[in-house]
Parts: C-alpha cells; structure tokens; sequence
C-alpha cells in the first residue's frame, strides 16, 4: 500500500501572509489538527499545527509556522510513511508530485489503514543499552 492509496486529494492550505486568527478559523472550520503553508505562488513554505497556533508566537502564519518541511511521493510505502512519522514526530505528510502538492496522509489515514485489517510493518531503530 502506497501513499496515493491514502492520501487525502483535497487539500486544505493556509497562506503564509494569513493571520494566526485566519490560521486557526481555518483549522477549526475544516476539522484539522495542522495544514500545508503556502505562499503566493501555492508553493509549500512550511506547516501550520495547533501547537504552532498554541504557542502563538508572531502575527502572521510565516511567523509561527515549522519552516522544515518533509514531504513524500505517491509511491511513497505506507512502512515509510508511519516510520517517518515516528521518527521525525510529525503527524501529517505533504504528498507532492515534483513541486506539485497532490495530497496529504496523515496520522489518521495511518490509523484507518489499520482499521481496515491492513497490517504493515515498520522499522524502529534497536538500541544496544
């Protein structure tokens, strides 16, 4: 299973230039716990969470924002997915065809992947203590 499997094709953005109070309107309308940042040419600058909004510590989305964004592919395992998830403590995943944002899969989609009886594998790290 593979990412385009999961993905969520429509996908809610929020603009650099908004406001902390548009950002959160936005999270709240749309029932989202984060979205992608994007800048006026819909480009991806960043991801906007709750906790960003929580911690509020500018005006502006560009402010407050997580400027390191990963991102994976269509083709991206779901294996990949949840271990990038887990090791870099992330909870949702810009889906991007070239520069091209396509999708979203979250920790959700993850969860119902899951749900459905679909097991997979992922690959923790040991730890020789």
């Amino acid at each position: 299973m593979f990412a385009r499997n999961i993905m969520t094709k429509e996908v809610v953005t929020v603009s650099a230039a908004a406001t902390v109070t548009e950002a959160a309107r936005i999270l709240t309308q749309q029932q989202l716990s984060g979205a992608p940042v994007v800048n006026e040419h819909g480009q991806i600058v960043g991801v906007v969470s709750e906790t960003d909004i929580v911690a509020n510590k500018g005006r502006q989305v560009k402010d407050i924002m997580s400027k390191k964004v990963f991102s994976i592919t269509e083709e991206t395992p779901v294996e990949e997915i949840a271990a990038l998830m887990m090791t870099r403590r992330i909870k949702r995943l810009p889906v991007m065809r070239g520069q091209e944002l396509v999708g979203i899969v979250s920790q959700a989609d993850i969860v119902a992947v899951v749900a459905i009886g679909k097991h997979f594998t992922t690959y923790a790290p040991i730890y020789d203590l």
